[in-house]
């Protein structure tokens, strides 16, 4: 039983991640710090509960992301504004990885992301459907592995996979559109294989 005296040593490190991750969550800086102190909040007194020796990391962004799904589900809105710009690592976004198999290493998709602006490929990720979203954020963007995403969002790995791969897609066809749009790719790349052109 962890003691709640070590809660600052042992959780306070975080705060600088967990609030570049509220505010691409919130996409408003106001909204960030709020999610971030009710996320402390939260996890301070729930500290006493935590495991020692456990995945310290991953338990305060599975409250920052429940708390947050759940402030804005109760809201039944997504936020309005955007202070993405006051994130200094954009730069991130330009590593989402998987937008085929990244396994195989550079793709035609990884060279493209090389010429999208950064409020593109922030644009790309904004639009997706919020659980595809988390799921990209948490994965492409924080770094956490399946296992860990499935313990942050409370889901089998099966569902973050299947999260991943569908987010991965449409972010892929957006950029495609994008990269279509600047005269990059042939128009009829950007469709999927198997989707009639019509149906974009």
């Amino acid at each position: 039983m962890a003691d709640q005296s070590e809660f600052a040593a042992q959780a306070m490190p975080y705060s600088s991640a967990l609030y570049a991750a509220a505010l691409r969550m919130t996409r408003n800086v106001a909204e960030a710090e709020d999610l971030v102190q009710e996320t402390y909040l939260r996890a301070f007194r729930g500290f006493g509960g935590f495991q020692a020796g456990t995945n310290l990391k991953a338990w305060l962004y599975r409250i920052l992301t429940n708390t947050y799904i759940n402030i804005y589900r109760a809201k039944k809105r997504r936020p309005e504004q955007t202070d993405l710009e006051d994130v200094e690592d954009l730069y991130l976004y330009r590593r989402l990885g998987g937008l085929e198999a990244a396994a195989a290493g550079r793709s035609a998709e990884d060279e493209l992301l090389d010429f999208f602006t950064e409020a593109e490929v922030v644009t790309a990720v904004e639009e997706l459907p919020e659980q595809f979203r988390i799921a990209v954020l948490l994965a492409d963007v924080e770094g956490f592995s399946y296992k860990e995403i499935a313990e942050i969002l409370d889901i089998p790995i099966g569902t973050v996979m299947s999260r991943l791969h569908r987010g991965r897609k449409a972010l892929q066809k957006k950029l495609y559109g994008f990269a279509s749009a600047r005269g990059l790719v042939d128009p009829v790349a950007a469709v999927p294989a198997g989707e009639p052109v019509h149906q974009r």
